[in-house]
C-alpha cells in the first residue's frame, strides 16, 4: 500500500471508532443545524479533528480542504480532500448508512482515496492506476450493459429547494429507465457501492468536491466513468457528478445531459 494511502487508512479507522462510539448512544450526540435539512454533530467534528491531526503528524506541510473547518491557508501541491462523517442525518436517526472519506489531491488531480463504513467495517482504497480495493480484495464495477437492467443511486438536492422541481422531472425519468432508483443519503459510499458492483451508477447534483473526491478515483479504478451530467471530467468542482460503469455510464448521460447546471451557469 502506497504510505500516503496508509496514513489515510489509519486517519479513517480513527474517526470510524469515534463514529461507532458515539453511535451507542445518539441521544447524548449534540446536534446543530447548518441550514435547511444540513446538520452537523460534536461527531462530525471530532471525527474531522482526528483525521487532520493524523494527517498533519504525517505531512506537516499539506494543506486541508474539509467539509467542517474548510480551507486551511497552507500552500502545497498536495491536498486532502475531507468529509468527516458522509450521512450525518442518517447518523443522527441511527440508520447505518454513513462512512468516512478522505483523498489526496497532488496538484489538482485525486491519487489516493479511502470510503470507510464504520458499521460494516467495510475499507475502499484507492491508488491512481493500482486498482480499486475493498478489504484489500481487488474490486470492479458490475457488467450490466443496459439501464433498463440497473440499479442506480442518486441523492436528492436537499439544501436546495429551488432545483427541485427539476429534480422531480429527473427522478421520474430515470426511474421509469432503470430497474430501480435508491437514495441512501450518502454519497461517497454510494460511490464507493458503485466500484463494487453493488449499484450499476450514480448521480448527483448540489454536492461538494468532499463527498465526491475519494469515491471518484475508487470508482475510476474499479473500471467505471465519472464526470458531470453532460458527460465531461471537470465535475469535482461542478457540483454535480454521474459514475458508472461505462455501458450505464453512456446511456445515463443521455438522460441527465438536458439538466445540467454547467451549461446553464455558463450561459
Amino acid at each position: 500500500m502506497h504510505p500516503m494511502l496508509n496514513i489515510a487508512v489509519k486517519a479513517a479507522r480513527r474517526a470510524g471508532q469515534i463514529i461507532n462510539r458515539a453511535s451507542l448512544d445518539l441521544d447524548r450526540v449534540q446536534v446543530s443545524k447548518k441550514q435547511h435539512n444540513d446538520f452537523v454533530t460534536e461527531v462530525d467534528k471530532a471525527s474531522e479533528a482526528a483525521i487532520i491531526e493524523t494527517l498533519h503528524t504525517a505531512y506537516p506541510d499539506h494543506s486541508i480542504l474539509a467539509e467542517e473547518s474548510g480551507k486551511d491557508d497552507r500552500e502545497s501541491e498536495f491536498q486532502w480532500i475531507i468529509d468527516p462523517l458522509d450521512g450525518t442525518t442518517n447518523f443522527i436517526h441511527g440508520f447505518q448508512y454513513y462512512c468516512v472519506s478522505i483523498a489526496l489531491a497532488h496538484k489538482g488531480i485525486v491519487t489516493q482515496a479511502v470510503v470507510y463504513d464504520p458499521t460494516r467495517n467495510d475499507l475502499f482504497t484507492a491508488s491512481r492506476g493500482r486498482g480499486a480495493y475493498l478489504n484489500e480484495r481487488r474490486i470492479r464495477v458490475g457488467k450490466l450493459d443496459r439501464l433498463a437492467d440497473a440499479l442506480i443511486g442518486t441523492g436528492f438536492p436537499f439544501r436546495d429547494g429551488a432545483g427541485l422541481d427539476a429534480y422531480a422531472r429527473l427522478f421520474s425519468e430515470m426511474t421509469l429507465s432503470c430497474a430501480g432508483l435508491r437514495r441512501p443519503g450518502a454519497a461517497a459510499l454510494d460511490l464507493a457501492n458503485v466500484a463494487a458492483g453493488r449499484l450499476d451508477g450514480f448521480f448527483e447534483q448540489g454536492i461538494h468536491a468532499w463527498d465526491v473526491a475519494a469515491g471518484s478515483l475508487i470508482v475510476t479504478e474499479a473500471g467505471g466513468l465519472v464526470g458531470n451530467y453532460t458527460g465531461e471530467s471537470n465535475f469535482l468542482h461542478e457540483n454535480e457528478i454521474v459514475a458508472g460503469n461505462p455501458k450505464v455510464y453512456a446511456q445515463m448521460i443521455k438522460i441527465l445531459d438536458p439538466y445540467t447546471r454547467t451549461r446553464q451557469s455558463a450561459a
